[in-house]
């Protein structure tokens, strides 16, 4: 699967709704890289990785930034996908939307 091409909808129905790890699980699998491999890239754990990927774990919103800009993923995205994920850990029917600052600016 070529990354560049795939929408949040393509990722989410072949793995649900998206989550942070699910997003690291698909650009890990659209680039064709082993879970050692990604976690090089990353700089962390295999294990750090694969409990991302599997949900066990949530990363801080700063290290979820961290994460995502080394994979060219916008920060605001990554930032929405984790505050969701812990909103859905704790069962909580809220939607979060994130924009930058910039986005808040041209709105205006």
């Amino acid at each position: 699967m070529n990354t560049k091409n795939v929408t949040t909808k393509d990722i989410e129905k072949m793995y649900g709704p998206l989550t942070f790890g699910g997003m690291l699980k698909a650009y890990r699998q659209g680039e064709e890289l082993t879970q050692v491999e990604m976690a090089k890239k990353l700089k962390i754990s295999k294990q750090s990785l694969n409990d991302i990927e599997n949900g066990r774990k949530i990363p801080s919103i700063k290290r979820a930034i961290i994460l995502a800009i080394k994979i060219d993923v916008i920060p605001e995205l990554a930032v929405e996908l984790v505050l969701q994920d812990q909103i859905s850990r704790e069962h909580l029917n809220l939607i979060v939307k994130v924009s930058s600052e910039q986005d808040h600016d041209e709105a205006a």
